[in-house]
């Protein structure tokens, strides 16, 4: 099961960490995978690379994670807000293979 969760600080999120494996399907073939990778990137690629954000970013096997620096939260809660939003909605169609959790 892969697992979503996001950090807040207050109402606003200012990190997430994705890791594991779905197993919905073979590697190549996995939608569930796919979807939260492909969802994940574009919110990491459109923060650092868009919005020109100092965020911390670790990737390796089945596990991204992404801090944002406390004085640019600002910039990036709705997107950060919106990728949760996502994987919420996918976990709801998916929930043996994908979970998202709240860190206050």
């Amino acid at each position: 099961m892969t697992k979503a969760t996001f950090y807040f600080d207050g109402d606003v999120p200012y990190s997430f960490l994705i890791e594991g494996h779905s197993d919905y399907a073979d590697e190549g073939e996995d939608i569930v995978c796919a979807s939260v990778s492909s969802a994940s990137y574009m919110v990491a690629n459109t923060i650092t690379e868009i919005l020109n954000v100092n965020a911390k970013i670790e990737v390796s096997d089945a596990r991204m994670k992404l801090v944002v620096n406390k004085e640019q939260r600002h910039i990036t809660k709705d997107i950060l807000l919106g990728l949760k939003l996502h994987l919420d909605n996918l976990a709801e169609d998916y929930p043996k293979f994908l979970e998202t959790l709240m860190e206050v």
